[in-house]
């Protein structure tokens, strides 16, 4: 099973279009909220290599990036690797 973990606020549209992507994919997630959370700003900075914009995204420990990067591993056939699914 894929473990997908997406950094996420209350209101960026961004990381809606991310979630609706990945459920329409059939794919389940684990959103971690940092608005709600100091804590878990700090664990993404430190595991996204200091990006502050929301979503960030990891597939599998693999650090993906946000949105448009998960549109662009998704075009090229990466997240599918990703996934451990073929291209």
């Amino acid at each position: 099973m894929n473990k997908i973990e997406m950094y996420t606020t209350a209101i960026c549209p961004y990381c809606v279009a991310a979630k609706s992507m990945l459920k329409a994919k059939g794919l389940g997630y684990s959103e971690i909220r940092i608005d709600a959370d100091d804590s878990k700003r700090e664990e993404m900075l430190a595991r996204s290599g200091g990006r502050r914009t929301v979503p960030q995204i990891f597939i599998n420990d693999q650090y993906v990036g946000g949105h448009d990067d998960l549109v662009a591993a998704d075009r090229s056939g990466r997240l599918a690797q990703l996934l451990g699914n073929s291209a």
